[in-house]
């Protein structure tokens, strides 16, 4: 290893912490980095003079002059994440901070038409026209309810978007900054803390439902790119017809579909109902709830991981993990408690965001 690639690995260390930390110190940094105060001064002035870094005022003192405290510059660079579904497009802008900046949700049904791609292009223009300098960001990334290659940029399969081995290729060439193209379920867990949660299982409660793994600060992806299709797993035998042909699927029960039974009716109106004690609502959420604490329990004893409940529906369980809770400990009988169930960080346009990451995550960790 060189010089040059040991100081990158350094300013990305000494980033990952601030970003991680909020604030922090130049003494800080140098005793929980284990560098020495020559090196950590060295690569934060470097940083500041980039404007990567900024002072921001004065560190808690233990005594003594106060250090300055340290953050990280939210507007030196900035990504552009897009979920795209069956019937909508969701677009965020994230800072460096990993702060979304602006959100916008527009209805638009997805098609292999080259009118798509080119509302799609039109869609960006205007959602990044009052942006003011961009050439500040690095890129836009996307998400796709589908498997994905990513060397060759092709939905393997994708049930919902009703495509399989169909190239992105034209959604690649309508944009004029790189891209990249991510599992919805895979870039929701990329929105999470991924230095907080090392090994866990993101659980996506969407329309349909799906997946992902991170075991040592990294997705994984599995032989096939389709480790984390929990929604293709026998909940019920010869229960519920799938979207997939087969029965019984644990997406057939535990979707944010079950509960608006796939109408105009939507997820919000119905935990309005569920709110007001609506009984018929009630009783349809309860049994949904029973049916995703089996699912639960069962990728418990199977992964002994936390796990994240996400998606649409992960966005409202906050306010119900006594009552899932209860029901999971019912089927299991080895743990004790549920603090392993954590609650998403983004309630909507968790998959944009995940993949907008991408590109900062990137950025850090090749920042010279």
């Amino acid at each position: 290893m060189d010089k040059l690639e040991k100081k990158s690995i350094t300013k990305s260390k000494i980033l990952n912490y601030v970003i991680n930390n909020k604030i922090t110190s130049k003494t800080e940094l140098a005793k929980e980095l284990g560098l020495s105060m020559p090196t950590v001064l060295t690569n934060v002035n470097e940083l500041m003079d980039k404007g990567v870094l900024v002072e921001t005022g004065e560190y808690e003192s233990t005594g003594g002059r106060k250090a300055k405290s340290l953050e990280i510059n939210p507007s030196h660079r900035y990504a552009m994440g897009i979920v795209i579904t069956a019937n909508h497009v969701g677009m965020v802008l994230v800072n460096l901070k990993c702060e979304i900046e602006k959100v916008e949700r527009t209805r638009l049904k997805f098609s292999t038409d080259m009118s798509y791609c080119t509302k799609l292009s039109q869609m960006t223009k205007h959602f990044l026209k009052n942006m003011k300098n961009q050439g500040r960001l690095l890129g836009i990334g996307i998400s796709i309810p589908g498997i994905i290659n990513q060397k060759e940029n092709l939905i393997i399969k994708s049930h919902a978007l009703q495509v399989e081995n169909f190239s992105l290729s034209f959604l690649e060439q309508a944009f004029p900054f790189p891209v990249y193209f991510e599992n919805d379920a895979n870039a929701a867990m990329l929105a999470e803390d991924l230095h907080q949660y090392q090994n866990a299982i993101y659980l996506s409660l969407n329309n349909t439902l799906g997946g992902a793994f991170c075991i040592d600060g990294h997705l994984f992806p599995g032989q096939n790119q389709k480790a984390g299709e929990f929604g293709h797993m026998i909940l019920v035998p010869n229960g519920k017809t799938c979207y997939c042909g087969k029965h019984g699927c644990a997406d057939a029960y535990c979707a944010a579909s079950v509960l608006t039974d796939g109408t105009q009716y939507t997820l919000e109106q119905f935990m309005k109902q569920v709110e007001q004690n609506d009984p018929a609502a009630m009783n349809k959420w309860e049994k949904y709830l029973n049916d995703l604490a089996i699912l639960i329990s069962n990728l418990r004893m199977a992964y002994d991981m936390d796990m994240i409940l996400g998606g649409e529906v992960g966005g409202y369980l906050s306010d119900y993990m006594i009552p899932l809770g209860e029901k999971v400990l019912s089927y299991n009988g080895f743990d004790h408690d549920i603090r392993y169930l954590k609650n998403c960080s983004y309630k909507k346009e968790a998959s944009a965001v995940g993949a907008a990451k991408h590109f900062l995550y990137e950025f850090i960790k090749n920042i010279s």
